[in-house]
């Protein structure tokens, strides 16, 4: 058995432990609210606004950059991870998505990382071609549109035919759905000829297409991130959570450990005086 001085310390070092986890569980539920709020208020422009882009496209011409849907054998996987840990298998889920998709061997696999760790594990197996850590810092529309104009330039330059966005969707503080979206070409809608028939266009069909789809594209990123930050803090309070009740626990036991110890140790000193005193006596 340990000594008192050793059961102390790994009760204080415990105890240290679970502040600093309760801690970052109160900041990550702070943050978890208005990230919540954020992406449920956005997420119904965002749905709307991609489904009726995919009804265009569907009667567009398939000769249209956007749409045109061949056969890809150079692939972009957008991987939006976070940058710090502590959120359970918040990274890990995604990271491991994307060595699966990445290990198709007819494709010829890229990827843009948003978020530090999964930049770290990736670049030390795959071709990483930018890593925008940065973006979470300041989460803005405007730094956001900056990256998808990247990415719509790229496709359009023809260095990659088919871009993918790998992420933790939002659905609450316990539960995160890893998600695989295709960001470029543009799928159209299966049930698209029953919708169409129900839009007046003015001006052309395809003006208005040119026009929603670098909008529909820089949204669609802006609320991947927005899903994947809340997811990151829903994480990371569950995650603090469990840290916090499994350190009470051990630092109870740790208590009672001490004090069996303490008692063990205070017996043996009675027995030793009563058993000099009896010697003294005899």
């Amino acid at each position: 058995m340990a000594n008192l001085k050793e059961i102390r310390n790994r009760i204080s070092s415990v105890s240290s432990t679970m502040q600093i986890t309760s801690a970052m569980k109160m900041v990550s539920a702070a943050k978890l609210k208005k990230a919540q709020d954020a992406i449920v208020a956005m997420r119904p422009y965002s749905n709307k606004l991609t489904g009726i882009l995919q009804d265009l496209s569907s009667s567009i011409d398939s000769d249209n950059v956007f749409i045109q849907n061949t056969e890809a054998n150079k692939t972009l996987i957008i991987c939006i991870t976070s940058n710090r840990g502590l959120c359970g298998g918040f990274n890990s889920n995604i990271i491991k998505k994307c060595i699966s998709l990445a290990s198709n061997k007819n494709q010829e696999v890229s990827f843009l990382c948003l978020g530090k760790k999964g930049s770290d594990i990736l670049s030390k197996r795959h071709n990483v071609i930018l890593t925008k850590n940065e973006i979470f810092e300041d989460m803005s529309f405007e730094n956001v549109k900056e990256i998808a104009d990247l990415l719509i330039q790229k496709f359009v330059d023809e260095e990659f035919e088919k871009i993918q966005i790998v992420y933790n969707r939002f659905k609450n503080a316990a539960t995160q759905i890893i998600t695989n979206e295709q960001f470029l070409p543009i799928l159209p809608a299966d049930d698209s000829q029953e919708n169409n028939q129900n839009y007046i266009f003015e001006p052309s069909k395809l003006k208005i297409i040119n026009e929603l789809i670098p909008k529909s594209l820089r949204t669609q990123l802006f609320k991947a991130l927005r899903d994947s930050y809340a997811s990151e803090h829903g994480a990371r309070m569950t995650a603090m959570h469990k840290a916090t009740d499994n350190a009470t626990e051990l630092r109870d036991q740790l208590k009672l450990t001490y004090n069996k110890a303490r008692q063990a140790a205070i017996t043996n000193e009675i027995l030793e005086i009563v058993g000099g005193a009896e010697a003294l006596n005899n």
